[in-house]
């Protein structure tokens, strides 16, 4: 690798913790292995974007196909508890935080432009949910030319099949799959 960027995914309070409107059913289980990745790439000195899907409060940007679980309860609502990213990943200063409307890290947000003038040309994604945002993200990271490795142990869905095929189809793309482990070894042998 030549100049890599962690890009953690959605791991705010209302996607992961207990009770939370949106809870991915795995999400504090893989706490622990994205912990352990982003401290390698602070370890490193090495970008860490935080992209978070952050809602305005009567919902107007949220997806046509979710605005009715939004009106019931709305999640990751601008300013609120749940919209924030969960104590254990909070973002040290110099980290960049992105907001999102959509799933995808790279829609319509400055993600690109800032990879690029850092000269980034290697992403690691982890996070949730991987059938969607996860995913999203990184057919999009691909078709803009980064390499792009996905912590398979360091993203999660609502079900372990679901997860397990979804990471298949980004293998078989051309996607490193990776374990949380191994990330710093990939930082020696670059």
């Amino acid at each position: 690798m030549t100049r890599s960027a962690l890009l953690i995914i959605d791991m705010q309070n209302d996607f992961v913790r207990e009770g939370a409107p949106l809870r991915v059913r795995d999400a504090e289980s893989i706490v622990g292995n994205i912990r352990s990745v982003l401290q390698s790439f602070r370890r490193h000195r090495l970008p860490v974007f935080h992209i978070l899907r952050v809602h305005r409060p009567d919902g107007s940007d949220v997806e046509i196909f979710r605005r009715e679980i939004f009106q019931r309860t709305p999640f990751a609502v601008e300013g609120t508890k749940g919209a924030q990213v969960i104590s254990e990943l909070e973002p040290a200063t110099g980290e960049y935080v992105i907001r999102k409307t959509r799933m995808s890290a790279f829609m319509q947000t400055e993600l690109d432009l800032m990879l690029r003038t850092l000269s980034v040309d290697t992403v690691v994604v982890a996070g949730i949910q991987t059938p969607n945002c996860i995913r999203t993200t990184v057919f999009d990271a691909f078709a803009l030319n980064y390499r792009t490795f996905l912590v398979e142990d360091a993203v999660s869905a609502q079900n372990d099949e679901i997860h397990r095929s979804n990471c298949r189809d980004m293998a078989a793309i051309g996607v490193g799959m990776v374990k949380a482990a191994e990330v710093e070894s990939m930082f020696r042998s670059s």
